[in-house]
């Protein structure tokens, strides 16, 4: 086979995403916490940026300026208005420089090699997960496993263990009732009064959320501690019972009274006691709680004139910085030598970048939280029950971005409501069609009209699963019969036969 040189053509496809594109997605899927912490540290880098201290911000000034406009264009009633690309290079607009990018998707078709980062701009590509530098550079510190909060511990095994979103966002809003020794200290029926929902739906949440780890978190007082933790090792007899029920003569010493009640000997009083000094009376000490805080919301929503809501990001959050243009003047005339003019010019590019990212972050944040507000309306007015079920695509529609976006502003960013603080992201849940054409169900409005249609069942008239079609087919619900066994299993309801069983032994 003879060996020849040739010069061919080869045509390829590629999205660069610069390191300014990177860094507007980084901050954009920050929380409040994580982008005060940046935008200090670039403060401190950045001698051309400055703090505001001026009664408004410039960010500020531009989401107060995107809300008149919407306010003026009457997006209450027509959905909020796609977001702009903002042209953060002076010369063209390329697509590849908007936010709304599906960077998850972004691909070449050329060797990795050829996959390069365009235009750094004097920014660290390192830290945007980049693999290029010097290895002896990289911070292996970086990798580290970061000391988990109890709060994060527990939503993560809220998300595993709660199958159902609406009982899921029960739980996560149960959490902000937690105190420092791990007790909850809530009202069962003023949060059911807030979330417009029975009391046994809460109190059926605080029975999961009793069982996450560590063992007695949520319990209601240090008695009921002790016993969730007791049960776990099965140790909760009749006499360890009676023993945690009368803690205050545990306190006094009076052993006499103690073995009475427990119907106990002495020796086996002792071993109680020293199983009883084992247990954990503050299971939330088990995790630092030295820099917990809580939660600020990124967006706050009010009622405004004639019943509408009002939507606008929280100011104390917004950070306030500017480009110090005057000293940047100054520099400049100044006689630099050559890297001295490099290193200024890469700092007044960072600055105006970071400046130009925060204003997008803002406005996409505000565009999306309103889109939300708007299709969950019937939430905020009647109640937990009326959660409308909503994906990604439906926001991203209406606003006109990727769902890999929205998927990014959902994330981490928190709302304050009248029923309460939520994250974005459990606001989405799944559906189920309407038999008559209409709009969509919630799955979770489903499971609730399903579980009170048994709970009224009169013992003589035990409602099947085909029933339960029929009723539900009647109020506009198109589901399958195995969809409702389903669902009343996932709420621990036992079957037609087994309930007539119970309710006729109860006659």
């Amino acid at each position: 086979m003879a060996l020849s040189v040739r010069l061919d053509l080869k045509q390829s496809q590629s999205l660069v995403m610069t390191p300014q594109l990177q860094q507007a997605i980084k901050l954009l899927q920050m929380s409040n916490m994580e982008l005060g912490a940046f935008v200090e540290e670039e403060l401190e880098k950045n001698p051309l940026l400055q703090r505001d201290e001026s009664e408004n911000a410039p960010v500020q000034e531009a989401v107060e300026a995107l809300q008149s406009e919407e306010t003026s264009s009457g997006s209450d009633d027509t959905g909020a208005p796609g977001l702009e690309d903002i042209n953060f290079n002076n010369e063209s607009n390329s697509s590849s420089d908007s936010i709304d990018a599906d960077v998850d998707n972004q691909w070449s078709s050329d060797t990795p090699g050829d996959q390069t980062l365009a235009g750094s701009g004097g920014l660290d590509t390192t830290s945007y997960g980049g693999a290029g530098g010097d290895s002896d550079s990289f911070d292996w510190e970086q990798n580290l496993s970061a000391d988990i909060s109890l709060r994060d511990h527990l939503l993560e095994q809220i998300n595993l263990d709660i199958d159902d979103p609406m009982e899921r966002l029960i739980g996560t809003h149960l959490l902000e009732f937690l105190d420092e020794s791990g007790y909850f200290t809530g009202d069962v029926a003023e949060i059911a009064e807030s979330l417009s929902c029975n009391v046994d739906r809460i109190e059926r949440v605080l029975d999961q959320l009793q069982g996450l780890d560590p063992i007695g978190i949520f319990a209601r007082n240090l008695a009921e501690c002790l016993a969730l933790q007791l049960k776990d090792k099965n140790r909760f007899d009749p006499a360890m019972a009676a023993l945690v029920d009368n803690l205050e003569l545990l306190g006094k010493r009076d052993f006499p009274a103690l073995m009475k009640i427990c119907r106990v000997d002495q020796e086996d009083l002792a071993d109680m006691m020293s199983e009883i000094q084992a247990l954990d009376p503050r299971p939330a000490f088990a995790f630092d709680t030295s820099d917990a805080q809580a939660i600020t919301p990124d967006i706050i929503m009010k009622r405004g004139l004639k019943g509408k809501w009002l939507v606008e990001l929280n100011s104390d959050n917004l950070p306030k910085v500017l480009v110090d243009n005057t000293y940047y003047a100054e520099v400049t005339q100044m006689g630099l030598d050559k890297e001295s003019k490099h290193y200024i010019s890469e700092c007044f590019q960072n600055a105006n970048w970071l400046v130009k990212s925060l204003h997008q972050r803002a406005t996409t944040i505000l565009r999306v939280s309103t889109e939300i507000v708007r299709q969950q309306e019937m939430f905020f007015k009647n109640g937990i029950e009326h959660l409308k079920p909503i994906v990604l695509r439906d926001i991203a529609e209406v606003v006109e971005m990727h769902e890999s976006t929205v998927s990014r502003v959902t994330s981490n960013k928190y709302i304050s409501t009248p029923r309460g603080i939520f994250e974005l992201k459990y606001f989405f849940t799944s559906a189920i069609n309407s038999s008559e054409g209409g709009d969509a169900h919630s799955a979770e409005s489903v499971k609730y009209r399903i579980k009170r249609l048994i709970d009224d069942e009169p013992a003589t008239k035990i409602l099947s699963d085909d029933k339960l079609v029929q009723l539900l087919k009647n109020d506009g619900i198109d589901i399958a019969r195995r969809t409702v066994a389903k669902y009343r299993e996932a709420l621990n309801i036992p079957s037609s036969v087994q309930r007539r069983r119970e309710k006729k032994a109860l006659i």
